[in-house]
Order: structure tokens, then sequence, then C-alpha cells
């Protein structure tokens, strides 16, 4: 297994971020870029080097990666990539349809036109940024996009659990799909889903919730369906 990591360098961020909540945001845009890999140990001290960083700051994030389930130690070796299987991806989803579903149905039957409107720009983003390739800004922006619309239905809990799954899972096979040009369908989504909320209709929203995220579920296994 390697211990190294080519490429990674610290975002740039403001100064109220610390050093430690910089590597850490720099090992997860890392793990989906895919220049970190499951199953690969990697060394405190060579994610050190890479960050031109002691390796402190560094263990640090690492303890704060394995808390979200995103590495995990090795004794006297450095931090291995997890790796979830097939039933683990399946569960998650399981459970992403048990609470998305539902709250994006009931929310179509909100009247909130205009809050759904200003997410518009967001869902754009992310198509463009799948035309793009960039694979950061179509996460981040995934990721804003789905955490402010389950926001409106106004249970900070509900949406705590969705972004803990979410980080859980990751998008194992989201570099290949970009690379095939194959992730546009899954960022169109987003849009299509803002004009069923839009019109009201619960049944189209609710279809396409349950639709979109069994199509992710398929890019976690770089297998679309």
């Amino acid at each position: 297994m390697g211990t190294g990591a080519e490429g990674l360098g610290l975002p740039v961020v403001g100064e109220r971020q610390s050093l430690r909540e910089q590597v850490a945001q720099a090992l997860r845009d890392a793990l989906v870029a895919g220049e970190m890999r499951p199953g690969v140990v990697y060394s405190a001290p060579v994610l050190a080097a890479q960050f031109g960083v002691s390796a402190t700051p560094v263990r640090e994030a690492m303890l704060d990666l394995a808390k979200e389930g995103l590495v995990e130690a090795v004794r006297n070796k450095g931090f291995r990539v997890t790796e979830m299987s097939d039933s683990d991806l399946d569960d998650i989803t399981e459970i992403r349809r048990l609470i998305e579903v539902p709250t994006v149905a009931r929310l179509a039957e909100s009247g909130r036109g205009a809050d759904f409107e200003r997410l518009r720009p967001l869902a754009r983003e992310i198509v463009t940024s799948a035309e793009r390739g960039d694979l950061l800004t179509y996460v981040n922006a995934d990721l804003r996009f789905h955490v402010e619309l389950l926001g409106l239905a106004g249970n900070a809990h509900l949406v705590e659990v969705v972004r803990e799954l979410r980080g859980r899972a990751r998008l194992y096979g989201l570099k290949g799909l970009a690379d095939a040009g194959k992730l546009v369908d899954s960022a169109r989504e987003h849009v299509e889903l803002l004009d069923a909320l839009i019109d009201g209709d619960r049944a189209a929203a609710e279809h396409i919730m349950g639709h979109h995220i069994q199509h992710v579920r398929g890019i976690w296994a770089n297998k679309p369906e």
C-alpha cells in the first residue's frame, strides 16, 4: 500500500479557519478528486510534507476524518481510507430515500416557489461544474443544494443526518463518470427537481428525488443506473 498522495495542497482559506480545519478540508477534497484511494494507508508525516506543515495538524485532521468514518487508524503506519461495501451503500441509500423523498414531496405542497427559485443558481452551478469535470465545485455545490433544500423543511436534525450520510458514502465513482462525460445526467436532475417543486407537483418531485438518490447510488459504485 502507498503512503503518499501526490498533488495535494492546502486551499486558500480565511484567517478564521484553523490549520487543522484547512488540512481536514484538503483531505476531504483529495478523497473526492480521487487523489486518495479507498484501502490505501497514508502516513501523516508524508502528507505533512505534501502540505508543507508539521505532522501534528495532519494527525489531528485525520482523527477528525476518522470520527466521520472516512479513514481509520492503522497502528504504527498511519491512516487507511475506508472502503464501503455494496451493503453499506445500499443501507445508506435506503435511509436517504426514507428521509429525503417524503420530505421533498411535502415541500412541493408548501407554496414556497420563491425559496425554490433562489436555489436555481446553485442547481445551474452543479450542471456547469459537471460539464467542466470540476469535481470539487460539483460536490460542494451539490451538498449545498441538498442541505439548503432540506433546510426549508425546518428540521435541523434531519439535515444533519443527511449531511452525515452523504459524507460517509462519498462519491467513489465520481471521477470516472466525469472523465467519461456521464456525470451531467445526474447534475441535471437538480434542475428538474426545482421545476417540479416550483410547479407544486408533488408526484413529480417525489419521483425525481427517488430516482436521483438511486442514480447517485449507481455513481457510488461507478455503475450509473
